[in-house]
């Protein structure tokens, strides 16, 4: 596919900076779409940001304001993200950091820019086997999402899923074999709450810390002098 281009939705973390990474291997060329929601931080989108300047991917950033205000943490300050004892068990079921409809919006609104800039496929960061109960991070869903934007445009246009079956663990071996993704990594940002150093205690954090441990592979993002605190403005 060496001849094709991918447009990778990339927030700025491990997930979507590995894709970004692998749609680079796998693709001719592979450009970025950041979103700003209204999230909980701004770290994630200045990790966007630099990782893309950094290693020469084009990079959008599109506001959709505070669309998504409400219900979840990651978009309503108010309410305070889950946190976890080291080796405690996550549990199943809905995790309290879902956002109603933002992966059926960021798909539609990636197969608009995907479409303008001639993309053949667009790539998202999305893991069926992550512990959050996202009925937007299936396969299912994916299957039903790419079928429906074929139906609305007069192409097709895929969307690929590399970590849909993968373990963190396996995320992290994965990103061991792309060529720069370790250095990336060391800009990323996974913290639910855009800590650096990480909190270590959210969801979202132990996932991260889980599949660096089995993976046997040190953090990059621990080691990194480079990224202080200082660098980002968070949100109020």
């Amino acid at each position: 596919m060496k001849d094709k281009k991918a447009l990778v939705v990339f927030s700025g973390g491990q997930d979507s900076t590995t894709c970004l990474f692998w749609a680079r291997e796998h693709y001719g060329s592979a450009c970025a779409v950041t979103f700003d929601y209204g999230q909980r931080h701004r770290r994630e989108i200045e990790s966007a940001r630099r990782i893309a300047s950094e290693f020469g991917f084009t990079h959008e950033i599109i506001d959709l304001g505070a669309l998504f205000a409400g219900l979840s943490p990651l978009t309503d300050h108010s309410r305070a993200v889950d946190k976890y004892e080291p080796g405690q068990p996550l549990p199943g079921g809905l995790a309290s950091t879902f956002v109603p409809g933002r992966n059926i919006l960021f798909a539609t609104i990636a197969a608009n820019r995907a479409y303008v800039l001639d993309c053949d496929a667009i790539v998202l960061g999305v893991a069926q086997q992550d512990f959050g109960g996202y009925p937007d991070c299936r396969q299912d869903f994916i299957d039903k999402m790419e079928a429906a934007l074929a139906s609305g445009l007069d192409r097709h246009i895929k969307i690929e899923t590399p970590l849909m079956h993968l373990s963190k663990k396996q995320t992290v071996e994965l990103a061991v074999t792309l060529p720069n993704c370790m250095q990336a990594l060391a800009y990323s940002t996974t913290c639910y709450e855009g800590h650096f150093p990480p909190c270590g205690t959210c969801h979202s954090c132990i996932l991260r810390q889980k599949g660096f441990a089995e993976a046997g592979v040190d953090d990059p993002l621990l080691g990194n002098s480079k990224f202080s605190a200082s660098e980002v403005t968070h949100n109020a």
